[in-house]
């Protein structure tokens, strides 16, 4: 699928090239360093920074108990708290979960140290709405380490971009959404104190340092990777892509492609070799009456994303 952003007008062309091994060009640039950076902007940097340093530490900080203490904190945040709650379950409405388990999954989500769930789903939204053109959050047309993380550091462009943020209303109107981003920084600050308390420096590593970090860029890939390389099945006008490896990380995630033809759809790897642990999990709850309204394409709606049918019309 060919790059559908084009330069804009006066723009030099010799200013832009394509991103390393993909057909994706770089059509805009955002000043990383030299913009004007907000109060918001340097408290995000320092507490990544720190996290990232943290997660140094783990070959010296190496035990079995901590490592399988890390990994569960990332499925417990990344498959159950991001994938499941933040992006299928709040940003799309691909399931219905009764409201307690739904709560509970958010909050891992929160846990994950990748902000509140209305600032989540608010960013999420306004990429489908506005994807891979200049108002996509994060998207390649500004670079891969714009699309990758350079956007979480950008206040600027988000108010730019957004000034209302009026997509999530239905989050804002429940009580228990407004209490978290009122009182966000507290709830991962406290799940650190419990680990160093419960489980020392070495724990502290693992599960903050090592779990929160993979999890920023397994995340981020999505982003980036997944809208850069890997294979478009569907006639989606984007460049979002199908990413086997992405997806084997992200529990799912990679098959990008499909996402964006069905954004609506809970399974995200349709194919039964495409794995997508996510959607097991959702099938699993769904087994034990946990989970309902779980919303898939049909056969019609594939027809009509499908580039055969582009090509009939053609």
């Amino acid at each position: 699928m060919r790059n559908l952003i084009t330069v804009s007008q006066g723009a030099k062309a010799s200013e832009y090239g394509k991103i390393l091994l993909s057909d994706v060009i770089v059509t805009r640039k955002r000043n990383f360093m030299s913009r004007t950076w907000r109060t918001v902007d340097i408290k995000i940097a320092v507490g990544m920074l720190v996290v990232h340093l943290l997660a140094l530490f783990a070959p010296f900080k190496f035990t079995w108990g901590a490592f399988w203490a890390g990994f569960t904190t990332y499925v417990l945040c990344g498959l159950f708290g991001i994938t499941l709650s933040y992006h299928r379950n709040l940003a799309h409405h691909s399931l219905k979960l009764p409201k307690w388990l739904e709560y509970t999954f958010a909050y891992f989500g929160v846990l994950a140290l990748q902000r509140d769930p209305i600032f989540w789903v608010s960013m999420h939204r306004y990429h489908h709405q506005y994807v891979d053109t200049e108002k996509d959050p994060h998207s390649p047309i500004f670079g891969i380490w714009f699309s990758h993380m350079g956007w979480i550091f950008d206040s600027g462009y988000i108010f730019e971009k957004y000034q209302e943020r009026k997509n999530v209303e239905d989050l804002k109107n429940q009580a228990f959404y407004r209490f978290i981003k009122r009182t966000y920084l507290l709830h991962p600050f406290a799940f650190a104190v419990l680990v160093y308390v419960f489980g020392g420096f070495t724990y502290f590593v693992w599960v903050i340092g090592v779990a929160s970090t993979w999890g920023y860029h397994v995340t981020f890939l999505v982003n980036s990777a997944c809208h850069i390389w890997g294979n478009q099945v569907w006639n989606t006008g984007d460049l979002s892509k199908n990413n086997w490896w992405v997806a084997l990380i992200t529990f799912g995630e990679g098959w990008h492609n499909n996402h964006h033809a069905f954004e609506y759809s809970a399974r995200h790897g349709l194919e039964w070799w495409q794995i997508d642990f996510c959607w097991y999990t959702i099938r699993f709850l769904e087994a034990l009456g946990l989970a309902s309204n779980v919303k898939l394409p049909t056969e019609d709606h594939k027809l009509k994303k499908s580039f055969a049918s582009l090509n009939k019309c053609e």
